[in-house]
């Protein structure tokens, strides 16, 4: 029987939610535009024409949610077929704050999210001795909890040429961004966070931040932030924490993103760096040069942390009728401190078609691969560890996987069945979990459901 493993709280929590959200939907049907129209961009209309009234006023409101299905067809490491689920509920509020207060070109942003659910990544694909890399539910992790996600006052100066943003966000929202449609975490949001988690902290973590970026052209920016770097931020606990205690150093990036029109279809390139001014251990060696797992002492600082990334994403077909229909292609990278990080580098690309048939000109196809590389100094440590303890045999349960290289592939069909309900089945495929070569190849079935109320 499918194991769906996720807390009867949290059940009557989303049904209780969705309850009260398709009542409050009926009672204002016949007032305005109507509930679940699927030309409307929220599932419960425009509230007798509240919603928009108050959107042109400065005040915008909204409740989004994502879930995410997960199936171990075949392969992986435990071969129990089963299901999982796992979502997020969020909710917030922007603020245009020249149409509220005459403050020009300043916004204000408030979000809070909640994450339950489970994971199947976590025990039937990957060998849970190590763990794995990708997630084949990417709404999965950072806690299943409540969070505030985004607290944030936004300004732009010199005819909107200079852009100032301060407060709590992660680094993702505007380094390293990329969307997040397909559901394998190897493909969706900035690459940057899944590889280097321990510092950088994607959505639903916040942190204290500051972020300036400036116009160099209408096409091109630079920009430059420095955000906390708190681990603390990541305990279950500290969803609303805003004390600077436990701060470690700062995470700083800098990145030129660059926005063309190439024959007239939209393209986005980026190119960053980032640097950790907090210390970080050696993931292999001690202080005097020598395996950490096999001399007992203990692993050698650095104290810095650093690495690159690269992105790209370019429409490359339209229809004359419909330019936002037809081909785009992208492929992002990243690469990382060898002495101090377990993944040393990470590539990804793929492609998305928009509108594939006339009668289902909002759908889209996407398919991407992914090649995710382990340090081979991270590999040396696990098998200096099993020498140290005189392991060996695979299916010892105190031995510890060498990982080497994982690859993930995803092809998904996204059917637009509103305006605000996109549901995305989708098949994953992934070779050597978590990098591990004794663990068989594993096939997902998911489902991506987006909606906004």
């Amino acid at each position: 029987m499918p194991d769906f493993s996720f807390s009867r709280d949290s059940a009557i929590s989303v049904l209780r939610l969705i309850g009260g959200c398709t009542a409050l939907g009926f009672a204002t049907y016949a007032q305005a535009a109507p509930a679940f129209d699927s030309d409307s961009p929220w599932m419960l209309g425009d509230w007798n024409g509240t919603r928009s009234e108050l959107a042109e006023k400065g005040y915008d409101f909204k409740l989004d949610y994502t879930g995410e299905m997960g199936s171990n067809l075949h392969g992986g490491y435990d071969h129990d077929r089963t299901a999982r689920y796992s979502d997020q509920f969020g909710l917030g509020t922007h603020l245009d704050l020249q149409k509220i207060l005459g403050w020009d070109d300043a916004e204000f942003q408030l979000t809070i999210t909640k994450r339950s659910g489970n994971n199947i990544s976590n025990d039937r694909i990957n060998d849970p001795r190590v763990g794995g890399f990708t997630s084949a539910q990417e709404v999965w992790g950072r806690g299943q909890t409540t969070r505030l996600t985004q607290m944030w006052y936004q300004q732009k100066f010199f005819d909107q040429k200079l852009d100032i943003k301060v407060g709590r966000f992660g680094e993702g929202e505007d380094f390293n961004s990329f969307p997040c449609d397909f559901q394998n975490l190897a493909f969706c949001g900035s690459q940057v966070g899944n590889w280097v988690g321990g510092i950088w902290y994607n959505w639903p973590v916040s942190q204290w931040a500051l972020r300036v970026k400036y116009h160099l052209t209408p096409e091109l920016y630079a920009q430059v932030g420095a955000y906390e770097q708190n681990p603390s931020n990541l305990d279950r606990g500290n969803g609303f924490k805003l004390s600077g205690s436990g701060t470690q150093g700062a995470v700083l990036p800098v990145e030129l993103v660059w926005t063309p029109k190439l024959n007239g279809l939209p393209g986005e390139y980026r190119a960053g760096y980032y640097y950790s001014s907090a210390k970080a251990s050696d993931v292999y060696k001690d202080q005097n040069g020598q395996p950490a797992a096999l001399s007992g002492e203990a692993y050698r600082s650095a104290s810095s942390k650093h690495g690159v990334w690269f992105g790209a994403q370019q429409q490359v077909t339209s229809l004359a009728s419909d330019h936002s229909r037809g081909l785009s292609v992208f492929a992002n990278a990243t690469m990382h401190d060898k002495k101090t990080n377990a993944i040393d580098n990470y590539v990804q690309a793929g492609v998305v078609y928009k509108g594939p048939f006339d009668a289902r000109a909002k759908d889209d196809i996407g398919f991407a691969l992914a090649r995710v590389h382990v340090n081979p100094a991270y590999r040396k440590n696990a098998e200096a560890s099993n020498q140290a303890h005189a392991v060996y045999d695979y299916d010892d349960p105190a031995f510890l996987p060498p990982q080497d290289t994982e690859y993930s592939a995803e092809l998904y069909y996204g059917v637009h069945v509103a305006n605000w309900l996109t549901v995305r089945p989708n098949l994953q495929y992934i070779r050597h979990p978590g990098g591990v070569n004794d663990v068989d190849d594993a096939l997902i079935a998911g489902i991506k459901i987006q909606s906004s109320f």
